[in-house]
């Protein structure tokens, strides 16, 4: 099980959001958002924040850093390491399950990641047949996306996507994130999608937009 940094913004959590980072940061570096993101109406949240572990990254001269995925290519079609994915993945569904162990129902679970962390968040949600609540995919793109029709399961299209990407992005371009959210669209993902004048970064506007959607996540219909 991955060591993770947790806030729960009251007592007795009703929904769990698991949060990834970028890399070579780790479970401290989305904490600080809570407070900017939660609004007071909201239900009683708990935070995780998962350390990736440290493994070598190629484009870096291999030099250990905490990563999701080793990066082997420049080409973003097969950029990202396909055995660090699933392994990624597979640790994903641990803590998934653990909060499902502490009384959180997948249905109830948001999954949430920044570039890295957003790449396996999209790769989880596409295998899961059990829906979470939602999938959040900030200044990301879609590993293996070429693969991804193979790769959906039934009743995965249920779970909603918040994708957003800064203009100016030099790490992940904008047009690829904008053909990752085209194809999780023709998948069948209802995808709302957001474009700020950012770098590979977050934006306060984009905090606000991101509130809003995980509002309607909480309200009950």
């Amino acid at each position: 099980m991955l060591e993770t940094v947790e806030q729960e913004t009251g007592a007795s959590p009703e929904w769990s959001v698991i949060w990834l980072h970028g890399l070579g940061a780790d479970g401290h570096d989305f904490a600080p958002i809570v407070p900017e993101l939660v609004r007071p109406q909201w239900p009683a949240i708990r935070f995780v924040f998962p350390h990736a572990p440290k493994r070598p990254v190629s484009i870096n001269n291999g030099m250990p850093m905490r990563a999701w995925y080793d990066i082997v290519s420049m080409d973003f079609r097969s950029r990202a390491d396909a055995k660090g994915v699933a392994e990624s993945v597979e640790q994903l569904e641990e803590l998934i399950a653990r909060e499902q162990a502490r009384g959180i129902p997948a249905n109830r679970i948001v999954l949430a990641g920044f570039s890295q962390g957003g790449a396996i968040i999209l790769s989880a949600g596409l295998k899961r047949r059990e829906p979470v609540a939602g999938l959040v995919a900030l200044s990301t793109y879609l590993p293996e996306v070429d693969a991804a029709p193979s790769q959906l399961v039934d009743g995965a299209i249920a779970q909603p996507i918040f994708m957003a990407h800064g203009s100016a992005d030099p790490v992940i371009p904008l047009q690829i994130a904008e053909h990752s959210a085209q194809v999780l669209r023709t998948l069948g993902f209802g995808v709302e999608w957001h474009r700020y004048q950012m770098a590979h970064q977050v934006c306060g506007e984009e905090i606000h937009a991101l509130g809003d959607w995980l509002q309607a996540r909480f309200t009950p219909v």
